[in-house]
């Protein structure tokens, strides 16, 4: 047997039961939400699939070679499948979860099975010590190039389906090429050849169709058809168009509606526009459709407005995307407008500007990533890059879907020194939503409306800081970086809805 052959099949069965999990934490946290409990009970659930296939391969005392040989074939069927199963039992059956779990069970206690029936293929081969500290070595080596090909590689490049597929493929291959390494142990090793060229040659037209099959599923995912799609490193990114005008889907979370946007983009930004003593200098985190930015461009004081998006490929879509483009009214190639892609906490920390607005409109705080943008220290870092006389504006949540977060938000801004300012706006798409308006000092009103706003006027614009009793104030905890209350709140109170 060639050793190092061996230990290259470790790497990549490590690496393709590292890739398993991951994909079906994300698909679990895509079609689901609540990402900390679907990673959470995904990564348990694996791990201690992967104890039972250990203590299994207890009771495998015959034929040992060949029974290894037979579960990477069993894995690369399961584990390669395991995207396209999971996307069509959600979008045509309503026994999700359960088969979601059974998966994680199934492929978790094959991937279990592996380590331990290799080692002892191999303890004829080399001293105990040496074994296990080789063995374990490569295992590790496998981890870490799943988890760091998954995020930057192959989800932004391939799709969850694509990757499950592929590394089935590699699953399958080493199968195959283990047929040869262990032929001089193996009772039959010509069947299992059969079987391993037929899984391949299954596999790989699955992956020639794999855009096919990603698109059949989203198609049913979504109520209007799907007219673009594509994965960035951060999101996957999906546009529908329907009898509500066009739609942005980011991770199956709605942006926006064009048939309505315009409610809940005036409402972000103007209330904020028209307090500020000066609107020269304006600072847009998120936003990267480029709506909150059409806005703030009706206002001829305005000399420069910076954009700050993470992902370039929605500030591309934004920009060269006609129907979105135009929606914006061309706002991303506007002069006085200036994008830049970077993380929103990294550009405050390391500039020096000073900002007479700042539209924050980040995603909804589903997880830590986002959450750390809602916390006082993410605050007191925006507090200071206020110009004197300067205002932020918040989107904070529904007051009423997510009562005590969007409280938690206008709590922790009032903890970071903030004067603060709630109101809220009913945006059909969404229904009630909610912002908060903070500044250094209580700000009055410096300027009017622009002519030609569809939704708000002045009567209008008063009305919005008016909370029904099913809206008005909670006591919430403070969202601090080493906490992310609110993340648990968001996550509590819409699950209730979803």
């Amino acid at each position: 047997m060639n050793k190092t052959l061996l230990f290259l099949t470790v790497l990549v069965i490590a690496t393709c039961g590292l890739i398993y999990e991951l994909i079906v934490g994300t698909l679990a946290s895509y079609l689901l939400g609540d990402s900390i409990t679907q990673f959470s009970t995904v990564i348990g659930g694996y791990l201690f699939a992967m104890g039972i296939g250990s203590y299994l391969s207890r009771f495998v005392e015959r034929g040992v070679a060949q029974r290894f040989v037979e579960i990477e074939l069993a894995v690369a069927l399961f584990g390669g499948l395991c995207a396209p199963m999971l996307f069509l039992t959600f979008t045509l059956t309503s026994v999700f979860p359960v088969v979601l779990y059974g998966t994680v069970l199934l492929i978790g206690t094959l991937v279990g099975l592996e380590i331990p029936l290799l080692l002892r293929i191999l303890q004829d081969q080399l001293k105990f010590k040496d074994l296990v500290s080789q063995v374990l070595t490569f295992d590790y080596l496998g981890a870490l190039a799943a988890s760091v090909a998954f995020p930057l590689l192959l989800v932004p490049k391939l799709g969850l389906v694509r990757t499950s597929l592929l590394f089935g493929l590699l699953n399958a291959g080493v199968g195959l090429w283990s047929t040869w390494l262990l032929a001089p142990v193996l009772a039959n090793p010509v069947r299992l050849r059969v079987k391993a060229v037929a899984l391949c040659a299954g596999l790989l037209v699955c992956f020639a169709m794999g855009d096919r099959l990603t698109t059949f599923y989203e198609d049913q995912l979504y109520a209007d058809d799907v007219v673009h799609a594509t994965s960035s490193p951060y999101q996957r990114i999906i546009v529908t168009r329907g009898k509500r005008g066009f739609s942005l889907f980011l991770n199956g979370n709605l942006q926006f509606a064009s048939i309505d946007e315009y409610r809940y983009h005036e409402s972000l930004v103007h209330p904020a526009m028209v307090r500020a003593r000066k609107v020269e200098h304006v600072l847009i985190l998120g936003g990267g459709d480029g709506l909150a930015a059409r806005e703030v461009l009706k206002y001829p004081d305005v000399k420069s407005v910076t954009l700050v998006d993470l992902d370039p490929a929605i500030t591309g879509l934004a920009t060269n995307y006609p129907e979105l483009a135009a929606l914006n009214h061309h706002a991303m190639t506007h002069p006085k407008m200036r994008v830049i892609n970077t993380d929103a906490m990294q550009f405050l920390t390391e500039g020096a500007n000073a900002w007479d607005v700042v539209i924050v409109d980040f995603p909804d705080p589903n997880n830590f990533a986002l959450g750390k943008l809602y916390t006082t220290g993410f605050y007191k870092i925006l507090k200071r890059r206020l110009a004197p006389g300067g205002v932020a504006v918040i989107q904070s949540t529904s007051p009423l879907f997510a009562r005590r977060s969007f409280w938690c938000v206008e709590t922790t801004l009032k903890a970071a020194g903030f004067w603060t300012q709630p109101y809220h706006a009913l945006v059909p798409s969404f229904g009630e939503w909610g912002y908060v308006l903070v500044a250094q000092e209580p700000a009055g009103r410096h300027r009017p409306l622009p002519e030609g706003l569809a939704f708000l006027d002045e009567d209008t614009l008063e009305g919005l800081t008016r909370f029904s009793p099913d809206m008005a104030k909670l006591p919430a905890e403070v969202n601090r970086l080493n906490n992310q209350v609110l993340v648990h709140y968001y996550e509590e109170e819409w699950r209730r809805w979803n």
